[in-house]
Parts: structure tokens; sequence; C-alpha cells
């Protein structure tokens, strides 16, 4: 992985370190959640969360390019930028960019499935597992799950518990509880065995 392939940028709920490669977003992850890869070039050594992104932007779109020349990687990191800034202020429900995880046939199904689950739709590990594979299958697909390297953008953050528990999340449970309220689902606490409030129409907006 080198600069030119990643970026950092800022989001309400904290840094992510975003990796593309030829055509499509190949990696999404909060910085310092455990699978995230080391921080390139320390860009975010000293550096408050706001400042990261200017400064990554300009390491990766300088990447010896004259301008108008940027590379397939950093053109999709722009806009997954963009669709990501877009998601957080409410002005986008879906992404379009491509997306080329990296993982097993497994797996891959796995996150295909994921992106399925719709904004506000949530889904059980059970019935993700009947969708993508079969119901012994459970604890399979909650390790694919687990090992989604494409947060948000590969929407694990909607696969709850059965029993309609908040569970895990890579990026932290604080984090699954807020996204989830910005999609209308209001849980009371970031622990795992949390139950879903009454959802209040009023309710979408993290702030």
């Amino acid at each position: 992985m080198t600069t030119a392939d990643t970026r950092i940028v800022d989001t309400p709920l904290g840094p992510m370190l975003l990796q593309a490669g030829g055509g499509a977003l190949t990696g999404a992850w909060f910085v310092g959640q455990r699978d995230c890869p080391p921080d390139p070039a320390g860009m975010t050594d000293g550096m408050p969360n706001g400042a990261s992104a200017a400064h990554d932007r300009t390491v990766c779109q300088g990447h010896g390019l004259a301008p108008g020349r940027e590379s397939a990687a950093s053109l999709v990191l722009h806009q997954a930028e963009q669709e990501l800034a877009d998601y957080f202020a409410g002005r986008g429900r879906a992404f379009s960019l491509p997306l080329a995880p990296r993982g097993t046939p497994f797996q891959r199904r796995v996150w295909d499935a994921l992106r399925d689950i719709a904004f506000g739709e949530l889904e059980s590990y059970g019935d993700l597992s009947m969708r993508c594979a079969q119901s012994a299958a459970v604890r399979a697909v909650a390790q694919a799950v687990g090992r989604n390297p494409i947060s948000i953008f590969i929407p694990c953050h909607r696969v709850i518990g059965g029993n309609g528990a908040l569970t895990g999340f890579g990026g932290g449970l604080p984090r699954k509880q807020a996204l989830l309220k910005l999609e209308g689902h209001v849980y009371a606490s970031a622990t795992p065995d949390a139950k879903r409030l009454t959802v209040d129409p009023r309710q979408g907006l993290l702030w």
C-alpha cells in the first residue's frame, strides 16, 4: 500500500483511512480500529482530526501528477470522500462508487449480501446467513461480517442480533450506535446487549 493509494478523511465519528486500487475502493476503516492498516507515512501523527483530511488530500493528489490528471485511485478516493460527506450530512442514503474488497470467495459473497441491506433497514445474523449461505453457517457468516474491510460503504453496521441486540462492530459500538441513529434506529446504550427503542420519526440525524 502506498501513499498514492490512500487518504485520511475526517468524519463526525473520527478520521477514516480510505484505500483504493485501480478504479475501485478497496478499504475504509476508522483510524485506530483493530484491523485498520498502519497509518501511511504517519499522516495523522500530531494532527487534530480536522486537519488530517486536508493534509492527506495534498499528499495523495500531489503525487507528481499534473492538475486534471489524477490517477484512477485518486479519483475513487475523491468520490468516496464526497459520498461519505453526503451520507453524514443526510444528503445521501446510498453509495455509487465501485467497491473491490479483498477476501475469500465466501467472504465476498457475505459482503455482497451486506450491500443489499438498504439505508434504514436492519438484518439479523441468522437472516443474513439464510440469504447468503445456510442457517448452519451463522458463525462463519458472522466472522465474515467482522472482517468487512470497507466500513459504512459495505454496511455491516446494519447487522444486529436475532433478538434485536446491538452486538459488535469493528469501529466500536458507540460508532455503530451513532450510525444506526443516523439511519433512524435508536439504541439506548452502546453495549452489545442493548435493544432498539421505539423509532421516533424525528430521529435520523446525528446532530
